[in-house]
């Protein structure tokens, strides 16, 4: 077996090291990914359907149908995840005689079952199949030159800040005099946390937003071990909240950035279009789940009594006020990676002369979703040739929940970044509205629908022993889902 798997690696070597240099010697080498442009120049003018379309598309490039796979594969894993973490807890514990083997092989599958390792793990027989078709060259170039990271090391930056010891603590005491309305007791905490959080994210951006969020949800309402009903219903609602909760403003949610400047999207527009429908919204979905779990809440509330507390550590207003200083640099700075990084390195430095006053430096969550997001970035880059013409064929309402469901199935911000390059959508404002509404909407359906839903899953995931299920994750945040899509429709 170890031969076997020797000769393959020794056989893939020499074929990429032939392609790499084969790479050098083409004249004119192919556009990495294919522009759409130059599909819908050799389509002018055919009449073709949908179907003939994607076919001649898949003719056109065979490299298409390999990133198609590579990416549905990807999709299958994200839903197995949970799966594999109960075989390699299985295997963990079954491992009587502490044996390294077993031992490495229940570190890899626990390794398989993180969610957020899913679409970088991806990448690898991607870029493979990237270097076997085009060259190395080519590659190398597409990926110094073309493809665009910066959202993800924006989330990892933002992330680490908005997780420090500072920052929660101030969230907390602004939140929990809030909450001091219903004598703060798990129920108040959690209509606080779900209600307010969102919306904060219009303004501190959503992966702040659901940081805090879900670190305030962990410490204040999970730690009482709700049901798993619950827990899923929390979840989903945190996820669709977070989604819509960036559209009070026309800087903070992913999906609007991506077309704020080619749509010409004010600060009123984005509000008047989206916001006030998802204020209406947020509060609608969050007290019904409340109605419907009131007599579990009741029980927590009882369990809880003299339990629940804000923070009292005093951390001096100047730190604080630095702390957020370093929030705004990273928001305003988001399109220039550089300048983000080396803020994140002199707030490190600030940290390290202010220890007294701070906490331990959150890294590995942020840096497990920015992982995610460069890989989904990486993956979703290479289907803008069956998102595209999918969304230009689809009428207003059609496109509303087309774009619905196919952002459970990729980031949201992707989907109306694609919807930006089709020609059709530059004057159809009713185009735009279908597209952005339904992109928000479906943000919480599943893990990979919104970039900042990994953040709140990586917090949160130690409350879920055997993986958080993508299934009744979709089934808890399914009725806000509806919700949302109303208010927006309406």
């Amino acid at each position: 077996m170890k031969k076997a798997a020797y000769i393959i690696l020794c056989a893939l070597a020499v074929l990429l090291f032939w392609n790499c240099s084969y790479g050098e010697l083409i004249e004119d080498p192919v556009e990495i990914p294919i522009s759409l442009s130059t599909y819908e120049q050799s389509e002018a003018g055919k009449n073709l359907s949908l179907g003939s379309i994607l076919l001649h598309r898949m003719n056109a490039s065979r490299f298409n149908i390999a990133t198609l796979i590579i990416f549905l594969a990807a999709i299958a894993h994200t839903f197995a995840t949970p799966k594999i973490q109960r075989f390699a807890n299985k295997i963990h514990k079954n491992n009587t005689d502490n044996s390294t083997k077993i031992h490495l092989w229940s570190n890899f599958l626990h390794l398989l079952g993180e969610v957020e390792v899913v679409f970088g793990l991806w990448c690898v027989p991607l870029v493979i199949c990237m270097i076997y078709t085009f060259g190395w060259h080519k590659v190398s170039s597409y990926f110094r030159y073309t493809i665009d990271y910066s959202e993800p090391i924006f989330v990892f930056v933002i992330m680490v800040i908005a997780s420090t010891k500072p920052i929660l603590t101030l969230a907390e005491n602004i939140l929990g005099r809030i909450a001091k309305i219903g004598n703060q007791s798990p129920i108040a905490w959690w209509l606080t946390i779900l209600i307010i959080s969102p919306m904060m994210g219009s303004f501190i951006t959503e992966p702040a937003a659901i940081t805090i969020g879900a670190m305030l949800l962990s410490k204040q309402f999970y730690i009482y071990h709700p049901s798993n009903t619950l827990k899923y219903a929390t979840l989903g609602l945190l996820f669709v909240n977070i989604s819509v909760g960036g559209t009070l403003t026309h800087f903070a949610a992913p999906p609007i950035l991506m077309v704020v400047n080619k749509w010409s999207l004010t600060l009123s527009d984005v509000f008047l279009q989206f916001g006030r429908h998802a204020i209406v919204g947020i509060v609608t979905s969050t007290l019904l789940y409340c109605a419907i779990f009131r007599k579990e809440f009741r029980k927590l509330n009882e369990e809880s009594k003299g339990q629940t507390s804000v923070s009292q550590t005093k951390i001096p207003i100047s730190i604080t006020i630095i702390h957020i200083l370093f929030l705004v640099w990273t928001i305003f700075n988001l399109h220039v990676p550089t300048l983000v990084i080396a803020g994140l390195l002199f707030f490190i430095g600030f940290m390290q002369i202010t220890a007294q006053y701070q906490g331990k430096l959150n890294i590995r969550s942020p840096l497990l979703v920015g992982f995610f997001l460069a890989g989904l970035i990486t993956h979703g880059n290479f289907q803008a040739w069956w998102l595209s013409p999918v969304l230009s064929s689809l009428s207003e309402s059609v496109l509303f929940f087309g774009a619905t469901i196919l952002t459970a199935f990729n980031d949201n911000a992707a989907i109306t970044y694609l919807c930006s390059m089709v020609p059709n959508f530059s004057t159809n404002h009713a185009l735009q509205h279908a597209v952005l509404a339904g992109a928000v909407t479906g943000g919480g359906l599943t893990v990979i629908a919104n970039a900042p839903n990994p953040a709140g899953q990586s917090i949160l995931s130690t409350y879920f022993p055997s993986g958080i299920s993508p299934l009744k994750l979709f089934l808890g945040a399914l009725v806000p889902t509806i919700i949302m899509a109303i208010c927006f429709m309406v």
